[in-house]
């Protein structure tokens, strides 16, 4: 019997606005992840994410806001809190899990977490990848933060999302860098390079990180302007 409403309830009576599921086996054949062979004893991946205040991301006009990084931080200790606890919960029955926190890069060269975040919740259905590689869902556009959990628990796996950019373009206008192509995806991006210029990105977002009210790479700029987020932003 699939426990699948059971972790999903765990999660939000927790503090998860949504959770999905996604099957592993589709990343064992090509994907990036550290170390290599992290995904062996796991077969599902339970995407968590948590919805970002809409005052603090409204805020935000060519760069990060002190407020922004501070809710960021925020955000992702709650996230891991979550994780921790759905471990935890996981173990408890008898099965293995493995919590990926949110934002954590083992590879600074790269950029790389254990497993891409984005990955797992566009496969476990909370959103399609954007023109920004941000994850957009239905419910909140990209003003969500994302975790991850590993698990051998027997779960029913959720399906993609269809991508629903179309031909907006208000990331790739108002990215600070100028590091958005406007590339359109069906599913995903074979790599970062299609959707974006990763060194603009990087460059500008280590100036923000510079400064001391924020000291970390963030921005929030294409956050904010997606207006699959900003028309739902009365909820």
């Amino acid at each position: 019997m699939s426990m699948t409403p059971d972790i999903k309830s765990f999660c939000k009576s927790n503090g998860a606005d949504l959770v999905g599921i996604a099957d592993l086996a589709l990343f064992k054949n090509g994907w990036i992840v550290l170390p290599q062979n992290l995904l062996e004893p796991y077969t599902r991946a339970i995407s968590i994410a948590m919805h970002v205040n809409n005052d603090i991301i409204n805020a935000i006009s060519d760069g990060p806001t002190p407020e922004y990084a501070q809710h960021y931080r925020s955000v992702n200790a709650s996230l891991d809190k979550i994780a921790s606890q759905l471990v935890q919960y996981i173990v408890d029955k008898g099965f293995n899990a493995k919590a990926i926190p949110a934002s954590h890069i083992v590879d600074e060269n790269n950029l790389l977490g254990n497993i891409s975040h984005k990955a797992v919740a566009r496969m476990a259905g909370i959103g399609w990848q954007g023109k920004s590689l941000l994850i957009i869902s239905p419910e909140f556009g990209p003003r969500i933060r994302l975790a991850t959990v590993l698990s051998n628990i027997p779960l029913t796996a959720d399906q993609p999302l269809k991508n629903r950019c179309g031909r907006c373009m208000e990331c790739a206008k108002a990215c600070p860098a100028s590091a958005i192509k406007n590339v359109s995806t069906e599913s995903h991006y074979e790599s970062r390079d299609e959707a974006i210029h990763l060194d603009k990105c990087y460059g500008r977002l280590s100036e923000f990180k510079t400064r001391p009210e924020v000291g970390a790479l963030i921005c929030g700029v294409c956050v904010k302007v997606c207006p699959s987020g900003r028309k739902l932003k009365g909820r």
